[in-house]
């Protein structure tokens, strides 16, 4: 009898936890989406608020897996967008939350780029300093004086 209480504990607390967390997560979003909008309204910079809202956001979200800030930006524009009353001062700093990824991605393909060519140029560099000195080395003094007859 003992076992089967455990038992039924368990699935009951099972069934139940994933609402509980997910409880949590809108409230912390909800917050987070407070925090951010407030903190811009107030005439703070994107990179103040944005951090505030996300350290508040990871904070409540606590358990094994860490809130991405992927994840943080979606709570925050879904909180935003669902409550559209409250927040309505706010949509106009939504864009700052999802940067244009593919123009991140391009800025970081032509960073590499330009690297690997830095790298190549160097390497060339080097290699022909390498065979002046081996051809330097082939030739004596005698040979390059122009006036020994």
């Amino acid at each position: 009898m003992k076992r089967f209480k455990k038992k039924s504990i368990l699935i009951i607390l099972g069934i139940i936890s994933p609402f509980l967390l997910q409880t949590l997560k809108v409230k912390a979003g909800s917050f987070g989406a407070e925090i951010f909008c407030t903190m811009r309204d107030g005439g703070n910079d994107h990179e103040s608020s944005w951090d505030a809202a996300y350290t508040y956001i990871k904070k409540q979200k606590g358990g094994i897996f860490k809130v991405s800030p992927k994840q943080a930006a979606a709570q925050i524009t879904e909180s935003v967008i669902r409550d559209r009353d409250t927040f309505s001062y706010c949509v106009e700093y939504l864009d700052k939350l999802h940067p244009n990824r593919k123009l991140i991605r391009d800025l970081k393909k032509e960073e590499e780029r330009k690297e690997k060519e830095k790298k190549d140029r160097e390497e060339k560099r080097k290699k022909l300093e390498k065979e002046l000195e081996i051809t330097n080395d082939e030739f004596s003094d005698e040979t390059l004086d122009r006036y020994s007859y």
